[in-house]
């Protein structure tokens, strides 16, 4: 062997020991484990055994000619499903206008190619449903108006290749931006407190706030599901919250605001979580946990994913990059840990991975706010994508409370660049107790292309290409204030 191929060859041994050396013990551990429970949930978690028994809505009173306000005949239809066992509600063919409708255990809602669901337009059709659970949900937002509401129940679903058309627009269901109560908006679906959930195949158009919450829910399916959001303000697209084995798979969201949110107001723990072979697109955030985050995370698998923002050709309210690509955020004293991303394309997005820990601590009126909550054991791996704004990613626990055990590899992203060497300069903002997202922290563009990042300790950021598809005076990486043990390609920052 000549003496250029020893120097080639000892060069490749380093490497890799290197590289083996930022490898945590905990990481085979926790992929194993992560990686066994999807399983466990592909192989356990199957849809409910639908009773063969058909309930026309026709058959009570329903008219499908798109103006007659049908929600007293729908609600007799669902009634008499439940009682009688439980079986399909059927829309076959028609367009059928209805107000709040209340599903009920047994009951599977089936909306046939052909066939449509018309939200009402008039806000009166939507009579408020308070659950008994009580959670900021209930007690500080006070979501309490939905075109599809159900409570307590036990096998229940919606299905079919027709449409619910929402008729969410601005112009029937006015109403500002915000990020606590909604007013005079309804959402989509809201459950609470159901078990064994089914959503496959439907369309869901247009929404005048949330599309779908999930509230301390066992069991939940959603497969092959179309969500188009994009009508109003706040039109998230799924959110499961405080919810316990969960699959989203073939499903295809696209979202004003943030598209799949992990959300923890119930309190509750969301566990077990299985997402893949989707696309979430958002004007806001793609794939996220938070923000109320009062409830832990953890148990979670997100593979085979594409995420990032808006079409270009597609009209939305709020632009069509994302503020994220993938946002793991806890704020008000949740934990987030064990989670595995892996296979996902991000294109889009301003930041695209943003981590945060915060001390908002929100929580019910009268009653005590949770300490402040950790993030870690998180493994992002093969991470592509290409038209990334300038921002750059961002890592950032707080003073004391820092991030730990990161793992991001195989991580190959282009970023538009064009940053100027006034940005390295800067100083990212703190805002300990602000509303965690990554616009809210130099959206214009971090110190660095790449990420930057701070009050963390022990992330590896393994086999990562970031290129800046224009000139960009920053750096690739910047680490901020109270780091240990953060390395990048083999170099320790």
């Amino acid at each position: 062997m000549n003496k250029k191929k020893i120097i080639v060859l000892l060069l490749f041994v380093f490497t890799s020991l290197i590289s083996y050396s930022q490898i945590p013990n905990w990481e085979k551990v926790q992929k194993l484990l992560v990686e066994r429970m999807a399983d466990s949930l592909t192989s356990n978690l199957q849809p409910w055994k639908v009773p063969d028994k058909i309930f026309k809505v026709e058959n009570y009173g329903a008219i499908g000619d798109s103006e007659h306000l049908n929600t007293i005949a729908i609600q007799a239809a669902i009634d008499a499903c439940s009682q009688k066992g439980g079986g399909v509600v059927l829309f076959s063919k028609g367009e059928f206008v209805t107000g709040t409708i209340e599903l009920k255990s047994g009951v599977m809602l089936e909306v046939k190619y052909g066939a449509k669901i018309l939200g009402s337009t008039n806000l009166a059709d939507y009579p408020e449903k308070i659950e008994a659970f009580k959670s900021v949900m209930s007690e500080n937002h006070k979501y309490r108006q939905s075109l599809i509401y159900a409570e307590k129940c036990m096998n229940v679903g919606i299905r079919g290749k027709g449409e619910i058309y929402f008729r969410g627009e601005e112009i029937n269901f006015p109403g500002k931006e915000t990020t606590g109560e909604i007013v005079g908006r309804p959402f989509g679906i809201r459950m609470i407190e159901c078990k064994n959930v089914v959503v496959q195949n439907i369309f869901l158009h247009n929404a005048a706030a949330w599309m779908q919450s999930y509230l301390y829910c066992e069991n939940l399916i959603f497969d092959g599901i179309k969500v188009i959001n994009q009508a109003n303000f706040n039109n998230d697209g799924l959110d499961p919250d405080g919810c316990t084995n969960v699959i989203v798979r073939n499903c295809y969201i696209n979202a004003e605001d943030d598209a799949l949110c992990l959300k923890g107001a119930s309190g509750k723990p969301t566990k077990n979580i299985l997402l893949e072979n989707s696309t979430f697109l958002s004007s806001c955030n793609a794939l996220k946990t938070g923000t109320d985050t009062q409830g832990d995370f953890y148990n979670i698998v997100a593979r085979n994913l594409k995420l990032g923002g808006i079409p270009d050709t597609q009209i939305t309210p709020k632009g069509h990059d994302a503020s994220t690509g993938i946002t793991l955020a806890t704020v008000d004293g949740g934990n987030v840990h064990d989670v595995l991303i892996s296979n996902v394309t991000i294109e889009k997005a301003r930041c695209p991975v943003f981590m945060r820990i915060g001390n908002r601590l929100r929580a019910m009126p009268n009653s005590i706010p949770k300490e402040i909550g950790y993030l870690k054991n998180i493994i992002i791996e093969n991470v592509s994508g290409s038209d990334n704004y300038k921002q750059g990613s961002l890592l950032s626990g707080i003073k004391n409370h820092p991030i730990e055990d990161v793992i991001i590899r195989n991580y190959h992203i282009k970023m538009v660049g064009g940053g100027d060497s006034t940005l390295i300069s800067q100083e990212v903002p703190e805002k300990e107790g602000g509303y965690p997202d990554a616009q809210g922290f130099l959206k214009q563009g971090l110190p660095s292309f790449g990420f930057y990042v701070r009050y963390a300790h022990q992330v590896s950021i393994i086999d990562a290409g970031i290129i800046p598809e224009k000139p960009d005076a920053r750096p690739i990486i910047v680490v901020g204030k109270e780091t240990s043990n953060v390395f990048f390609n083999g170099t320790k920052y």
